[in-house]
């Protein structure tokens, strides 16, 4: 008999939201636990009109630890390496979802089409994703499906769908450059507590 309020079994899919204003992430990534630990700390979305008091019409970025940092009451490791242990005991695989923009940066891109998100979700969550063929993204490391049912080609890669290829590749070595520092507010207490990979601060562990 299952506990009332517990779920009957652990999840095989954990799902981590974020909104990438710049329109450089790509709508959905694969993560190794190591690579999950490091985006949940992180916690990178952007603040958004409508949604935050006196946020003006353009997109702010944005970290919270853990993904609600206010709440988090031990350093966010702890819980990243609750996290990563889970994963493993119970094989569940992470994916970091992307509801941003594509083809450019907010006020020159879209917002990515609901019914693409749906259908990378319910591909991800039927496992239909396990059976593509994937790429390494050079910056974050996590890997990026080249293929998904009813999502163009050219929503999975985002840099495709930019018109100045030269201008993406800045925008994405600057989100990646606020990672880093971001992260640098607890680098040194995820490598007291483990051997977390540090390289670049993307927790490739290469």
């Amino acid at each position: 008999m299952v506990p009332e309020k517990m779920a009957p079994s652990h999840p095989k899919n954990i799902i981590f939201l974020t909104c990438d204003a710049s329109g450089v992430m790509p709508p959905v990534a694969r993560l190794t636990p190591e690579q999950a630990q490091y985006h949940f700390i992180s916690g990178y979305t952007s603040k958004i009109a409508g949604t935050e008091i006196e946020l003006g019409i353009e997109p702010e970025i944005t970290f919270s630890a853990c993904f609600g940092a206010p709440f988090m009451v031990r350093h966010p490791f702890e819980y990243a390496e609750m996290l990563k242990q889970r994963m493993l005991k119970h094989k569940s695989r992470c994916w970091l979802v992307n509801t941003g923009w594509v083809g450019g940066r907010f006020g020159v891109g879209k917002r990515i089409s609901i019914g693409h998100t749906r259908n990378l979700l319910n591909a991800a969550l039927e496992g239909k994703l396990n059976k593509v063929k994937y790429r390494k993204d050079k910056l974050f490391g996590f890997e990026v499906p080249l293929s998904c049912p009813d999502v163009p080609e050219d929503v999975l890669e985002p840099s495709t769908s930019w018109g100045d290829k030269e201008e993406y590749w800045k925008k994405y070595d600057a989100l990646a450059a606020r990672f880093i520092e971001n992260f640098k507010l607890f680098a040194s207490g995820c490598l007291k507590r483990s051997s977390m990979p540090a390289r670049r601060g993307m927790g490739s562990g290469e």
